[in-house]
C-alpha cells in the first residue's frame, strides 16, 4: 500500500495509471447512467404524495452526495500536499474543484425545482440549504484563491489550508437535519438503517449515484492527465512523449 502511494507521487507513473483506468470508468459511467436514467424515468413507480415530481431526486441526491464527497477528497489531497509535499496531490485537488462546484450548484438548483411542488417555494433559509450554499461559496473561494498569488506554491498552500478549514462544513451539511428543525427530509441513504423508499425507487437511485461517481472519477483522471502534462511540460519524459 505504501509503495503504491509513493508511486502516486510520481507524475509520470500517475499519468500512465490514469490512462489505464480512464476507459473503464468512462464505460461504467455511460452504462450506469443510461440504465439508471431509463429505470428511474420509465419503470420506477410514481410517489403517492408527490407524483412524478419526486423523480428529480435521481439527479438531486447523486449531485448532493458527490458535492460533499469531492470536497472531502480535496481535503485529503490538501493534507497530503502540506504533510508530504506531493505535487500530484495539488494537481488532483485543482482539477476536482470545478466539478465539485458544478455538482453543488446542480444540487441547489434541482433542490429548488423540487421545493416548488413540495414546499410551495423554490428557496427557504433551511439549515441544509444554507449550509449547501456555503459549500458552493467555499468551492468558488478555493478556485479564486489559487490565482490570487503570484507564486504557484504559495497559492497551492493557501488553497490547501482553506480546503482543510472548509471541510468542517461537511458534517454540518450531513447532520443539519438532525441538529435543527428543518424542512429538508433526512438522508436518503444511511449505513445504519435501510432506505425508507421501496426497492423499486431506491435501487435506480443507487445506480445513478454509482454512475455519477464513475463519471466524476473518469473526468478527474482525464483532467489530471492534462494537468500533469501542463505542469511537467519541460521535463524530459513529457518532451519524449510529445515526440
Amino acid at each position: 500500500m505504501w509503495t503504491f502511494i509513493h508511486k502516486l507521487g510520481s507524475p509520470k507513473w500517475c499519468y500512465t495509471l490514469c490512462g489505464r483506468l480512464q476507459p473503464g470508468f468512462w464505460a461504467a459511467a455511460a452504462l450506469l447512467l443510461c440504465v439508471g436514467s431509463v429505470w428511474a424515468l420509465g419503470y420506477s413507480p410514481r410517489d403517492y404524495q408527490m407524483g412524478d415530481s419526486y423523480r428529480i431526486i435521481y439527479v438531486h441526491v447523486p449531485s448532493a452526495i458527490l458535492a460533499q464527497s469531492i470536497f472531502i477528497a480535496m481535503a485529503v489531497a490538501s493534507a497530503v500536499l502540506l504533510v508530504w509535499k506531493i505535487k500530484v496531490a495539488d494537481m488532483a485537488a485543482r482539477v476536482m474543484a470545478p466539478f465539485g462546484a458544478a455538482m453543488t450548484f446542480l444540487a441547489l438548483f434541482s433542490g429548488s425545482l423540487w421545493g416548488v411542488p413540495t414546499w410551495g417555494t423554490w428557496w427557504t433559509w433551511d439549515a441544509r440549504l444554507t449550509s449547501m450554499l456555503i459549500q458552493l461559496f467555499l468551492y468558488l473561494g478555493v478556485i479564486a484563491l489559487r490565482g490570487a498569488f503570484g507564486s504557484a506554491d504559495q497559492g497551492a498552500k493557501a488553497v490547501a489550508v482553506l480546503t482543510l478549514v472548509g471541510v468542517v462544513n461537511i458534517p454540518i451539511i450531513k447532520y443539519s437535519v438532525v441538529w435543527w428543525n428543518t424542512l429538508h427530509q433526512p438522508a436518503t441513504f444511511t449505513l445504519t438503517q435501510p432506505p425508507a423508499m421501496v426497492a423499486s425507487m431506491w435501487m435506480p437511485l443507487l445506480v445513478m449515484v454509482l454512475g455519477f461517481y464513475c463519471f466524476f472519477i473518469a473526468l478527474t483522471l482525464y483532467r489530471l492527465r492534462n494537468e500533469i502534462l501542463r505542469r511537467e511540460s519541460r521535463t524530459r519524459w513529457v518532451q519524449e512523449l510529445a515526440d
